[in-house]
């Protein structure tokens, strides 16, 4: 059957015009090439995320957040108390197993096929790569494994998907319900590091949440996608603008009409909301329509009401 439906496919567009084939074509490739680039990004997220587990956090104990942070547990308690060593790959793909499934499912096929890349390079090469202490002081440790480890969950990011685990319960929440899961995932991490300290100390549970803070704030400062922007601009052209937020954002824009004080004419203003990693590109297209247009960049806190959002694939 598969067969028959590729060579349908292929009468179909072969059938088309010269332009739209190449249209087609010319999609597929970029799709292609698109694909590979975020392939190459999840491979470096997940060997940079086993560096830093063997690494910083190993040197220090530390236990960062998630499933990541689970399985370092059990672990430890495994071969402190139980005098066993389990695989850390083991404990990690087991931890993500429904996750994964609710990924697929309800998130995004490719989305959870390239976050399901991440989770077994990282958890692979942890096992594989020997431990390594860079250094004995546990500040270092954690305020660079933080910064380490934000650099691989950045990474993936950038390919449009996860690191896994807790990653994927949060977004499916968020999809369904419109609420951040954020507060209970917060909460989640906050038992793991209660079990830690009373278990191996609370020196290693206290380093773990400085390893944690520095990892959230540089994510935050690294990847934009999830701030929001809102332009205020004054212009004489305010269609040739709005085309311009319209193709690169998906968004769309209200218009006012106001009056300039210092020149007396009438001018129009449009207010928008758009992602904080659009903002920068579209600024440099909104000067190039018009380069006397003046506009106001503001960090928004929080947006209520509809705002167009890009599905994961």
């Amino acid at each position: 059957m598969a067969p028959l439906k590729l060579k349908v496919l292929e009468v179909l567009i072969f059938k088309l015009p010269f332009s739209a084939k190449h249209c087609i074509f010319y999609v597929m490739k970029d799709s292609y090439f698109r694909d590979i680039k975020r392939f190459v990004l999840v491979l470096m997220g997940g060997l940079l995320l086993a560096v830093n587990i063997s690494t910083f956090v190993h040197s220090a104990n530390l236990f960062p957040g998630g499933f990541a942070g689970v399985a370092l547990l059990l672990q430890e308690v495994f071969a402190t108390y139980l005098h066993v060593h389990v695989p850390y790959s083991v404990l990690v793909y087991a931890f993500n197993l429904v996750p994964v499934i609710i990924g697929f499912r309800c998130i995004g096929h490719k989305f959870t096929v390239f976050s399901v890349v991440m989770i077994v390079v990282s958890g692979f090469m942890t096992d594989l790569l020997p431990d390594y202490n860079l250094t004995d002081d546990m500040l270092l440790c954690s305020v660079f494994g933080g910064i380490l480890n934000a650099l691989a969950v950045t990474l993936c990011l950038l390919a449009d998907s996860s690191s896994g685990g807790t990653d994927f319960i949060a977004i499916f929440v968020s999809e369904r319900t419109g609420k951040s899961a954020w507060n209970a995932i917060f909460l989640f991490n906050c038992i793991v590091l209660l079990v830690a300290g009373i278990l191996f100390g609370w020196d290693k549970a206290l380093y773990s949440i400085i390893f944690q803070f520095t990892s959230t704030q540089a994510i935050n400062f690294c990847y934009k996608k999830y701030a929001k922007t809102t332009l205020l601009i004054i212009t004489d052209n305010a269609e040739a603008i709005y085309e311009v937020i319209k193709r690169i954002t998906n968004h769309t824009a209200t218009v006012f009409e106001g009056r300039g004080e210092y020149s007396g004419k009438i001018h129009e203003m449009l207010y928008t909301v758009v992602s904080s990693s659009e903002s920068g590109k579209l600024e440099k297209e909104i000067r190039s329509v018009d380069p006397n247009a003046f506009i106001n960049v503001l960090q928004s806190k929080e947006i209520i009401g509809r705002f167009f959002r890009r599905a994961n694939d």
